[in-house]
């Protein structure tokens, strides 16, 4: 009994387009099964795939099976879709929602030190990393920002908690950028 219900998980992740929480996995079955047993046969389901070409994975939304990293050269020659490409302007607005959620318009203007082009948040609202959560209670009502759970299964993140630590990504970012001024030179 317990192996068809990991074949009917199995060939629901498989065939989804989308990854499903447990509580979609549950609606499965007609009889009713506990999300402490759909969570056992989820990790059963990730052993038996562990040497294989797609991974049994948790994001924000719910599980999804995906191509592991190492053959992401080889698909992109199926589907070359022109992958967005955004300015760093564009990286920094993101990076600061991210890190300091939820922030307004004026707190991003703040830490960037500079005015901020509509564009940039537009393009990440397009792109449904970013969106309004509401209103801040001061006078005017700024809109409030943060990123989605389409963020988080893009980056294949559970929660933002998962985000590389700050201290490290300046420390990374300083050495690139000490690391291009000597090729330069």
């Amino acid at each position: 009994m317990e192996q068809r219900l990991k074949e009917i998980l199995e060939v629901a992740l498989l065939t989804s387009n989308n990854p499903l929480a447990i509580d979609n996995l549950q609606k499965l079955f007609v009889d009713k099964v506990d999300r402490s047993t759909i969570r056992m046969l989820l990790d059963e389901l990730k052993a038996e795939w562990k040497d294989k070409s797609l991974e049994l994975v948790q994001v924000s939304t719910g599980y999804r099976f995906q191509s592991r990293a190492i053959y992401s050269e080889f698909l992109g020659r199926l589907t070359p879709e022109k992958i967005p490409r955004y300015s760093r302007a564009v990286m920094e607005v993101l990076a600061i929602i991210a890190y300091r959620q939820p922030v307004t318009r004026g707190d991003i203007e703040k830490i960037r030190g500079v005015s901020l082009n509509p564009n940039s948040l537009r393009q990440l609202i397009e792109r449904e990393w970013v969106e309004i959560i509401g209103q801040k209670e001061v006078p005017g009502r700024p809109s409030l920002y943060a990123t989605t759970k389409f963020f988080l299964d893009d980056l294949g993140l559970r929660s933002i908690s998962e985000l590389p630590d700050e201290k490290k990504i300046k420390e990374d970012l300083s050495e690139i950028d000490s690391s291009s001024s000597i090729k330069e030179n």
